[in-house]
């Protein structure tokens, strides 16, 4: 099998961390280069990836002959322009969330890709995690009856890290781009549906918002979410039926934050009723990310988050800053 060989346009902390390591360990994909100005960076990615050849610009990775693929970490500010560059360079395009800051942006991105003939896709990662597969399953094949309620948390506390992208209006930062991609688009990828009757409250600072609340519909299920990037670490997803119900214990950050777990609850016929527990304690959802990707561009496998896919929850985002009143 032919690896799919891999540059990285910009050596991110999360690059370096998830990504780098992720790419050089799937199977079918060989990391072969790196974009970055800075000698002590690229130093941290050839810990775990001695051979990696580094490109001193960002255009000279694009024109590298010897990569198919392009990974791009970038601030979100940045993702449409480069990942449209990278495409027309001849190259696959795998790039971060959120690839884009609003829904027409994906105009731009489904037009480059079709002209180009390949894979273009956002890092949705979750996706691949077979936890996110199993809720999915469960939902969608009846066993929880009726789904009548859905109900998401996500945050985290970065108010002291005041330089970082996510707390600059400029470079595209706030809670619901880094974080509210995730409860929102988690949903459609179970439901298989798309929301409506959005309605949301904000909270902002400095141009960025650090907490949204958000209502909506999917189907003929309410649902209530919230996201926040000043609270206390948490993260939990709930999809409540009218015969069981689904929570997913760390439905985002698997291994990071805790452990993949999901509990189906269901209700005996005469009382009682039982809790089911699947785990999945090893499962790497950024390393099935880069095989899955592997799998489209040589096989022709049909990819579980195409473009447009990520442009749906997009809109449902662009719903919610439309919609949402201002907490102060």
């Amino acid at each position: 099998m032919k690896p799919v060989r891999w540059g990285i346009l910009g050596a991110a902390k999360f690059a370096r961390q998830f990504m780098g390591p992720a790419i050089h360990a799937a199977h079918g994909a060989e990391l072969v280069a790196l974009a970055t100005s800075s000698e002590e960076k690229a130093a941290d990615f050839k810990a775990f990836c001695p051979t990696l050849k580094v490109h001193t610009d960002y255009e000279a990775l694009l024109a590298d002959p010897s990569i198919d693929a392009i990974y791009i970490p970038l601030p979100n500010h940045m993702h449409v322009d480069w990942t449209i560059k990278a495409l027309e360079a001849g190259k696959h395009v795998l790039c971060e969330k959120p690839i884009a800051l609003q829904d027409s942006d994906f105009d731009r991105l489904i037009t480059a890709r079709d002209a180009s003939g390949k894979l273009a896709a956002e890092a949705f990662m979750i996706v691949h995690h077979p936890q996110w597969q199993h809720a999915r399953e469960l939902v969608q094949s009846g066993e929880i009856g009726a789904l009548r309620h859905i109900s998401g948390r996500f945050s985290f506390d970065n108010r002291e890290d005041t330089t970082n992208i996510r707390n600059r209006p400029e470079t595209g930062g706030g809670g619901l781009r880094d974080i509210g991609v995730y409860v929102m688009g988690s949903t459609r990828f179970v439901t298989g549906l798309e929301g409506s009757d959005v309605s949301a409250r904000v909270r902002w600072e400095n141009g960025v918002d650090v907490f949204a609340d958000i209502s909506a519909k999917f189907g003929d299920a309410t649902y209530s979410a919230y996201v926040s990037t000043r609270m206390q670490p948490a993260q939990e997803m709930v999809f409540h039926g009218e015969k069981g119900l689904i929570r997913m214990l760390t439905p985002f950050n698997a291994r990071v934050f805790g452990e993949a777990v999901v509990e189906f609850h269901r209700t005996g016929h005469v009382g009682g009723g039982s809790v089911h527990a699947q785990r999945f304690p090893m499962d790497d959802h950024y390393k099935s990310q880069v095989e899955a990707f592997g799998r489209t561009v040589r096989d022709g496998a049909d990819y579980p988050c195409p473009l447009e896919f990520s442009r749906g929850t997009q809109v449902m985002m662009d719903g919610v800053f439309e919609v949402a009143t201002d907490l102060g």
